[in-house]
């Protein structure tokens, strides 16, 4: 009997300790988790020219989500992008289908050695943090995204990014942009947008999800109007086997 009684005793002792320590450990990985987590969003738009432009008005599309909330309008608000123009007028609208900046300036007027082959850049860029948990899973339905997203398609992602862990899952979309300007028969002009969200932690060692989304159109000489961007999304990349935080 009282082998029995210890052999039992024993037991309890072991599975005691087993979740003493299963509970500390995932007290801690919890901590860990909820202390080192940051999300980020990078943002940038670029116009590149080969030619100077005259009397320029862009609506160009700003991530936001599908309520119009976007994580780029204090700073938008503020003025504190960075390499915007001192010449130029940039103001944020919500249109209830997108966010948009519109961009308003009398030229942009490019060097002297400009050329096809050196052509001139202008770019917008800023990093912003979110106090929320960044959606990279699917940006289009729940998260921040160019908008309105159309034709949306799925498809193969690039081989270069097989070794990415995860799932990642790629998309091409189409997206409206408003540019209206002057410039030469031979004058070559692009307008670009990216954006990354990522979530990134530490447990034991450097984790991370996020996603990416870009746009971009080419035009040629003048423009007066609407013309469309292709896009292309990558979400879902990283890990996504995180700890559940308790309230």
């Amino acid at each position: 009997m009282d082998k029995i009684i210890r052999i039992t005793s024993g037991l309890i002792i072991v599975l005691l300790v087993a979740f003493v320590a299963s509970v500390c450990y995932t007290g801690f990985v919890e901590k860990a988790y909820r202390t080192s987590l940051s999300s980020t969003y990078e943002y940038s738009c670029t116009i590149t020219t080969d030619s100077r432009l005259s009397n320029v008005t862009l609506f160009i599309p700003v991530p936001a989500d599908h309520t119009g909330n976007s994580p780029m309008v204090t700073k938008y608000s503020a003025h504190t992008i960075e390499g915007v123009p001192a010449d130029w007028k940039v103001t944020l609208f919500d249109t209830g289908k997108a966010t948009v900046a519109k961009i308003t300036t009398p030229a942009i007027v490019p060097p002297p050695e400009t050329s096809p082959s050196h052509p001139f850049t202008i770019r917008l860029s800023m990093n912003t943090g979110s106090k929320q948990v960044i959606n990279t899973h699917s940006p289009v339905e729940q998260g921040v995204m160019f908008r309105p997203v159309q034709g949306l398609q799925k498809v193969n992602c690039p081989v270069k990014n097989s070794e990415v862990n995860g799932n990642p899952v790629c998309y091409h979309y189409l997206i409206p942009v408003y540019a209206d300007y002057q410039a030469p028969m031979d004058a070559s002009v692009s307008i670009t947008s990216s954006l990354q969200g990522k979530n990134s932690w530490k447990i034991f060692e450097p984790q991370f999800n996020e996603y990416a989304a870009d746009i971009g159109v080419l035009m040629f000489g003048e423009n007066h109007g609407w013309t469309v961007m292709k896009g292309s999304l990558e979400s879902n990349r990283g890990t996504y086997n995180v700890p559940a935080i308790s309230l």
